[in-house]
């Protein structure tokens, strides 16, 4: 069963259906999303933008908006009071004025829709940077119970292969306290897909095999995280094919509690988590699900500018069932 198909069903079987805001309402490709998946059953959608507009840009296009609500966030009747709560979010000293003009970005305004449980997660980013739909998650949202950063992961599938790939979007230089987060953040993502985690923290050494303090930092991240989640399969430090290929693994690592059998890969730094997933992607033949946001005490997720109604659609089901995790419903606002 692919990711989605899978996903699909947990969101299908959820008592209630999740609310996904999508910010971006003018974009048709956000729109026949939207449509597609209010259609199905799957969420109840949110959009954004100036209503006469939207229901124009959705006639012209012959997308369906029934049981849409549409929210005309530049002349919101409640926006005294959502400016006020986005002060106290921020926790910076700011007046009324300057948060009621910093909510005139759809994107600051979608994300304290989710801050104020109007929500359950938003879906940006269709015609914005990426910076633009993190900045205001990290700003307004903050991260969940116990963590202090967000990182990205990717889903890795090609038929019934499947993987979790880490840090390849957000920390460009982890510690191994940060790789330790990254790491168990991937767990949480690991399981929305049913994927029973054995996690490698890897490397270029396998053991002490280099020295080094990109070696050390990795080794240092391996012991804290199976320290404080022993319960967890993980190991390292390894490089890939001692974490991936069980003969390897037993001829360089025969003691390594993952036995060449890892599924989730934590890499060392941003560079070379992205290449990696680039590479599995365009060489290897995979599908890259993602980036999928993690840590965040609410799910917000981010799409490419190229992204097509497809990719939307997908994201939304990925973001409405990172919100029936139990981490968001014990964590969230």
């Amino acid at each position: 069963m692919s990711v989605f198909d899978l996903l699909k069903k947990q969101v299908e079987k959820a008592d209630k259906k999740p609310r996904i805001v999508f910010p971006e309402g003018e974009d048709r490709r956000i729109l026949q999303a939207a449509s597609r998946l209010q259609a199905e059953g799957l969420i109840e959608a949110i959009i954004l933008g100036v209503p006469t507009k939207v229901r124009a840009l959705a006639e012209a296009a012959g997308i369906d908006l029934t049981g849409i609500q549409i929210v005309d966030f530049l002349n919101y009747p409640g926006i005294d009071q959502m400016a006020a709560a986005f002060i106290a979010a921020r926790n910076k000293d700011i007046s009324l004025e300057e948060a009621k003009k910093q909510l005139e970005s759809a994107a600051y305004f979608g994300t304290m829709y989710v801050k104020l449980g109007k929500a359950d997660g938003m879906v940006a980013g269709a015609a914005h940077s990426t910076a633009d739909t993190v900045r205001p998650a990290l700003q307004l949202i903050h991260t969940a119970s116990g963590m202090h950063r967000v990182s990205g992961s990717f889903i890795m599938e090609r038929g019934a292969d499947k993987y979790v790939f880490a840090d390849c979007a957000i920390n460009i230089e982890p510690d191994a306290e940060t790789l330790v987060e990254i790491a168990y953040q991937s767990v949480q993502t690991a399981k929305m897909i049913n994927l029973e985690p054995r996690l490698a923290f890897l490397s270029f050494s396998t053991k002490g095999s280099a020295k080094g303090e990109m070696v050390t930092k990795v080794a240092e991240a391996a012991a804290l995280f199976k320290q404080r989640y022993p319960q967890i399969l993980a190991d390292g430090e390894l490089q890939f094919d001692a974490a991936f290929v069980p003969e390897v693994a037993q001829s360089k690592a025969p003691d390594s509690e993952i036995k060449g059998q890892a599924n989730i890969f934590i890499f060392p730094e941003l560079q070379s988590g992205n290449i990696a997933y680039k590479l599995t992607q365009r060489l290897g033949g995979f599908t890259a699900v993602g980036p999928i946001l993690q840590g965040l005490a609410a799910p917000i997720n981010d799409l490419s500018r190229g992204a097509s109604s497809q990719d939307v659609y997908d994201m939304a089901l990925l973001t409405a069932a990172q919100s029936l995790q139990g981490d968001y419903n014990e964590t969230g606002n």
